[in-house]
């Protein structure tokens, strides 16, 4: 089907750009993401990321949770200046 299209100009660039990186036609360029933007299940996935889990190491006792409790005391004790004896 020929009809005609008004894109914006910074969408027609990047159509060309792709155009020309894949060194494929603009219609097909065109009709490609204009496939996959309406039909996600069209869409191009990436590789899946994956999560290797591993032991932390933490010795008994080391509650992972509080670890930045030294580091937030000692900032408080910078903030409000030097102790006073």
């Amino acid at each position: 089907m020929r009809t005609t299209l008004t894109l914006d100009d910074d969408l027609a660039e990047a159509l060309k750009a792709q155009a020309r990186h894949r060194d494929q036609p603009f219609k097909q360029v065109v009709n490609d993401t204009l496939r996959r933007g309406l039909s996600p299940a069209l869409a191009e996935e990436g590789p899946k990321y994956e999560v290797q889990p591993h032991d932390s190491g933490f010795r008994p006792g080391v509650d992972p949770l509080r670890l930045n409790q030294l580091n937030d005391s000692l900032e408080a004790a910078d903030f409000t200046g030097p102790a006073r004896q």
